[in-house]
């Protein structure tokens, strides 16, 4: 297994965890669990729960179309949830991550996988990730930048609660 690196709490950071993807032939149940730090998707965790709910440490991801909800019962089991992106376009695992810190209040690493791509990192830190693993093809000291691509946030989100109109402090001006 390589050690990758990975954006983490805004800094460029060495990984040891790795992302356990089924091969063609290969079930969610017979898959063999590598040893070491490894994030399974959700499917292996639900087949092979009785195996896996006493490993430490243990992470699971989830496809694009799973619900936060699926997680609810299991959440204090794993030191990592991540949320697949398949494609760029795919913006479904935004709302994961927003349901996962809001109304599951998980407040493990949450890693963005897949298609992650600088102008998706600002956004996808807004609504409670705070990991990201870069696609390969990318620099990832270029994808850092983008965390910082903005100043100021209009809306509320996971990562401001107050909307900017209500904190911005305007005098009245006198019509005189």
């Amino acid at each position: 297994m390589s050690t990758n690196e990975i954006i983490k709490n805004r800094a460029v950071v060495s990984d040891d965890w790795s992302v356990l993807r089924l091969q063609e032939g290969e079930t969610a149940e017979s898959v063999s669990i590598p040893a070491g730090k490894v994030i399974v998707p959700f499917s292996v965790w639900q087949a092979q729960r009785a195996q896996l709910q006493d490993r430490t440490p243990i992470g699971v991801w989830l496809s694009s179309d799973a619900q936060a909800d699926v997680l609810k019962e299991d959440l204090a089991h794993f030191d990592v949830v991540a949320v697949d992106f398949p494609k760029f376009t795919d913006g479904r695992g935004y709302s994961i991550a927003y349901n996962l810190r809001t109304r599951l209040a998980y407040s493990g690493e949450l890693r963005a996988i897949g298609d992650v791509l600088r102008d998706q990192l600002f956004y996808m830190q807004r609504v409670g990730f705070d990991a990201f693993a870069v696609r390969a093809d990318k620099n990832i000291h270029d994808a850092l930048k983008g965390l910082t691509d903005f100043t100021e946030k209009y809306q509320t989100s996971w990562d401001e609660k107050t909307p900017l109109f209500r904190r911005v402090n305007r005098q009245a001006v006198s019509q005189d």
